[in-house]
């Protein structure tokens, strides 16, 4: 292909995604392909010579498009948003384009000025204090392990890296038992292992940790001889949306010197909104680590993690390491794959500076109030019908419900509805019960979407029963 025929099709493709987004409420949400019906409409062996554009595009909507679920449908209501606003999508179509490997300065100053910018604006918009800094990684799974082996060299005085975890003691990690499975997976990751990790029961109205139960646990295992080495709270957790109160896990970190994390990957968008501070947000300006993802709830094209840290020297001496082919000389400047486990490093900046400016913070922040308030409303309206039970009350714009009947009926609801196609949801547990939890952040989702989920239900469940 030539640059022409690129423009050519570039076109063609920028068309077909305005289309494709235009009529997204046409389309099922979940994809409602059989497991391997794909791979058995595949070739074999690769060609061996070139294709006509046409006819794999042609393939493409024949073959993959119909294996597809549908993340920036307007009626996806499960797991969180990979939202993807079209200032965003244009943003990444620039980067594409340019494919620059932006892991030093000096292989492309942009990328790293406009992102120690865009860290700032996104720190001045959640209300975190002067002075905080940050970097943009791929995901909250890679901040939470870069956060969890700087707890690991923390507490071996930075000598795990050079000499290994042996002989050095197990360490010890303190979560609630509503984290998500990425904390699990680093310290896994981190040598720590997953015996290590002690999970405290969330408890109260938003099942956060109790801070007097974190103090005792870490106590007795100093007594016992560990080493504690960090504390990872959280915001607006995975199943149902829990979220821990701030200052008092800070306040036992202290009493301690423990290195804290905060994950927000999905309700930390949220915190744009000033009123949403003082009951999800008092105290962060403590913390060591904080993750939130601006491409779940914010409308950042996938990937898009943003990772703050009030000082981040203990996470550059714990990931730094400068060959002589990657230093940079004369005046110093940052070169952020020293802050991330990735060498290579993509241009994220971008499509944060072009998202924030094509909607400007109130764009932003009215649409994450119009989904708190939709959620409410939804769960309102679930929770006056018969026999169903809200199972936990909206935090944010998440919320979870059972329908009559035991764990395999609320399995059976949840596959029904998301056979059906018009509205996606996913299944949970809690309390060891399943659950059927209702998330509401799609872009560009209305009231009238959200709302759909209400005759949905009432029609499947009439159907079952």
């Amino acid at each position: 292909m030539d640059w022409t025929e690129f423009a050519q099709w570039g076109r063609h493709i920028a068309d077909w995604g305005a289309e494709y987004h235009r009529t997204l409420r046409d389309r099922p949400v979940r994809a409602q392909t059989r497991p391997g019906e794909i791979a058995a409409r595949l070739p074999a062996s690769p060609p061996a010579g070139p294709e006509e554009m046409q006819t794999i595009l042609q393939d493409f909507e024949d073959i993959v498009m119909p294996g597809m679920t549908h993340w920036q449908h307007p009626r996806f209501f499960a797991y969180f948003p990979a939202n993807a606003a079209p200032p965003s999508i244009l943003a990444e179509q620039l980067v594409n384009t340019m494919a620059a490997q932006c892991m030093l300065w000096q292989t492309s100053p942009a990328a790293t000025e406009l992102e120690g910018v865009m860290i700032d604006w996104l720190r001045q918009a959640l209300g975190l204090p002067q002075g905080m800094t940050g970097v943009i990684q791929d995901s909250a799974s890679s901040a939470t392990l870069s956060a969890v082996l700087t707890m690991r060299e923390r507490a071996t005085g930075y000598t795990g890296n050079r000499e290994g975890l042996s002989g050095k003691g197990p360490l010890r990690i303190y979560c609630s038992d509503q984290v998500h499975s990425s904390i699990d997976r680093a310290c896994w990751v981190a040598g720590i292992g997953q015996d290590n990790l002690v999970k405290l029961p969330g408890t109260g109205p938003r099942h956060g940790i109790d801070a007097d139960a974190l103090a005792r646990a870490i106590e007795a295992d100093i007594a016992a001889g560990f080493t504690p080495a960090g504390i990872i709270a959280i915001t607006g957790g995975t199943g149902i949306g829990a979220s821990d109160d701030l200052a008092p896990v800070l306040q036992v970190a202290r009493a301690h010197d423990l290195y804290t994390h905060l994950d927000a990957a999905w309700a930390g968008s949220a915190m744009i909104c000033a009123e949403f501070r003082d009951d999800f947000w008092r105290g962060v300006e403590g913390f060591d680590s904080i993750v939130f993802n601006p491409h779940k709830w914010l409308g950042a094209q996938f990937d898009c993690a943003v990772q703050f840290l009030r000082d981040p020297t203990p996470q550059l001496n714990t990931l730094k390491i400068e060959p002589e082919y990657l230093k940079t000389t004369g005046a110093a400047v940052t070169n952020y794959s020293e802050w991330t486990i990735p060498l290579g490093r993509r241009f994220r900046a971008l499509k944060l500076w072009f998202l924030i400016r094509a909607y400007g913070l109130e764009g932003l922040q009215g649409r994450i109030r119009d989904h708190v308030a939709w959620a409410g409303e939804l769960c309102e309206a679930i929770r006056a019908l018969d026999g169903f039970e809200i199972t936990s009350e909206p935090i944010l714009s998440l919320f979870s419900f059972r329908c009559p009947g035991d764990d395999v009926a609320q399995q059976r609801l949840v596959d029904a509805i998301n056979a059906d196609g018009r509205i996606y949801l996913t299944q949970g547990a809690l309390g060891g019960r399943r659950i059927i939890r209702v998330q509401v952040g799609q872009f560009d989702t209305t009231r009238a979407d959200v709302m759909t989920v209400l005759p949905v239900v009432q029609e499947i469940w009439k159907d079952m029963a």
